[in-house]
This record gives C-alpha cells, sequence and structure tokens, in this order.
C-alpha cells in the first residue's frame, strides 16, 4: 500500500472513531497504527509485507499498552449525568395506599406510580420519585 493510502485509512478510522462509532478507543489505535505506518513508508522505502508487519506490530503493542489508560483517562474525568424522571415532583391524581399503584402523568407521559413507603398518600398530594423499576415510578410522600 502506498504511504498516503495507509495516512487516509488512518484518518477514516479516526474520523469513524470520534464521528458516529463509540469503539471505546479501538479505532484510534488502530487508525494511529495506520497513520504512523504510512509516515514510516514516506520516510523510508519499506516493501509492502513489512509495512503490513509494522502496522500489526503497532496496533497490537499500542492497544495492548495504551488504549485502557486512554479509555479510563478519558471516561472518568466525566461528571456522572442522572439521567430519568428519579428526584422529580409529581402530583397524585388518587390517593394510594402503601405498595398501591395508579396511573399518573409525568413529563407529558403516563407512568404506573407506586407507593414505596409504609404510609398511605393522600389525593393531590406532591409525591418525590425516589427511583424508577422498570416502568413504575416508586414514589414517597414529600418532605
Amino acid at each position: 500500500m502506498t504511504w498516503w493510502g495507509w495516512i487516509i485509512a488512518g484518518a477514516i478510522l479516526l474520523g469513524a472513531e470520534l464521528s458516529f462509532v463509540n469503539a471505546h478507543f479501538y479505532l484510534v489505535i488502530i487508525g494511529s497504527a495506520a497513520i504512523l505506518t504510512g509516515l514510516a513508508a514516506l520516510a523510508l522505502p519499506i516493501p509492502e509485507w513489512l509495512q503490513w508487519a509494522l502496522f500489526a506490530v503497532l496496533a497490537i503493542v499500542s492497544m495492548v499498552t495504551f488504549r485502557n489508560r486512554l479509555y479510563h483517562r478519558f471516561t472518568h474525568a466525566m461528571p456522572k449525568v442522572e439521567t430519568g424522571p428519579a428526584g422529580g415532583v409529581i402530583t397524585l391524581p388518587v390517593s394510594l395506599g402503601a405498595g398501591e399503584s395508579c396511573q399518573a402523568e409525568h413529563g407529558g407521559t403516563y407512568w404506573t406510580v407506586r407507593n414505596d413507603s409504609d404510609t398511605a398518600i393522600p389525593s393531590g398530594s406532591r409525591v418525590r420519585i425516589a427511583r424508577v423499576q422498570d416502568l413504575t415510578l416508586l414514589v414517597r410522600p414529600e418532605k
């Protein structure tokens, strides 16, 4: 393969990882190995079989050496994002005894809501969503 072929292939792999694939830095490592192989082929007259061998060695050694460090460095630095309705507040349309369920609207959608406390909750009360279990909102009286 020509030197510019390696660089183009590496750029495509880097772009694929960064644009639309969440491959956990595998494509970044392989793309970097392809670019380095292209640069080596540009600098030195390397036969094609040796280019492929260099690419394989660079990819494997880089994967074993750098991939975990890169992945953990970038993923652990990100703050945890809480998603979903947990922590939200809703108003109950009916009274709920301990462990009872009803349908209630939250965020424009009707959910199954279950009283997750030991006390009854009167109709019209505001309750806090303690957690979500499957498609059921487990609620507790708001304090």
